[in-house]
């Protein structure tokens, strides 16, 4: 079919739109990537940009055999496969009786979990909750905080509902419990809006920040972006040694550059898996009420 005037006028503005809105995500990561593969008077003169200066792979060699660094790396992996698996878990376990109309408790339920997305908890209950719980400086303090989000349960739901009726009707004539139900129907179906929702939950426990300063007080219990506020602040930590000019082929802003790199690449590398479910999920999970 043939497009009219207006809607190549539209598409042109929506592309040109959207490839400026990757640029402004995609170059300051390039550019870091570029610095840390730089030379330290490079760097620090600010003449890289997009390709390294005097190229060096130093101040990488340096990263990867910071055993601090690495593990750091280590929790913040855990909590997340862990995390993200029991997150996934609970979420399904709720959304699924909360999206079947034989459940008499749902819509009073509902009301109760949407008030949470209204009104948060003030930051001294929920310190006090956590620290009544006993899971103070663990990894558990990591986890059990972020366990559900609100908004991921209503997608999940919302998906289940719009899941036909009739699946139901069939699987209980061949004597299918509720648990067989969901394991055996219902999440097959869902891949899309499971794998959007547990991008989502991924990229939040790897981004674990503020429940760490909060509940984190063991350095070895640290995760990357805890460790990453600690290096800039004190970036003569992340070095280990005292850096002279033209003595080490990598300085404090080649070292912060590649820090960076290494705590954003891994999670970014795993959107292309999921990209094909993402967009789906998200919008299927929105479309009934």
């Amino acid at each position: 079919m043939r497009k009219s005037l207006g809607e190549k006028i539209f598409e042109f503005f929506n592309y040109s739109v959207l490839i400026i809105l990757a640029l402004t995500m995609i170059l300051p990561l390039l550019q870091l990537l570029a610095v840390s593969f730089s030379s330290p008077i490079a760097a620090d003169s600010k003449s890289v940009f997009l390709w390294p200066v005097d190229f060096t792979l130093d101040t990488w060699s340096h990263i990867l055999k910071n055993s601090v660094l690495w593990r750091s790396f280590a929790v913040t992996l855990y909590i997340t496969v862990f995390g993200t698996f029991l997150s996934m878990l609970f979420t399904v376990m709720t959304a699924f009786p909360l999206s079947r109309k034989e459940f008499m408790l749902r819509k009073p339920i509902m009301f109760m979990i949407v008030i949470t997305m209204i009104f948060n908890a003030p930051m001294i209950p929920f310190f006090l909750t956590v620290r009544g719980l006993g899971i103070m400086d663990t990894t558990w303090a990591l986890i059990i905080p972020g366990l559900i989000s609100t908004f991921n349960m209503v997608i999940v739901r919302t998906f289940f509902m719009g899941i036909p009726s009739e699946l139901d009707d069939a699987a209980k004539i061949d004597g299918c419990h509720s648990f067989r139900l969901l394991f055996q129907i219902y999440l097959p179906l869902s891949k899309p809006v499971l794998a959007t929702i547990s991008l989502f939950y991924a990229v939040a426990y790897w981004n674990t920040f503020q429940t760490a300063i909060l509940f984190i007080r063991s350095p070895e219990l640290y995760p990357l972006q805890l460790r990453l506020r600690e290096y800039f602040q004190a970036p003569e930590e992340i070095a280990a040694v005292n850096l002279i000019m033209n003595e080490l082929a990598f300085n404090t802003t080649t070292l912060k550059a590649a820090t960076i790199i290494f705590a954003t690449v891994p999670i970014v590398l795993v959107y292309p898996y999921l990209q094909k479910y993402f967009v789906k999920g998200a919008v299927l999970g929105s479309l009934k009420d």
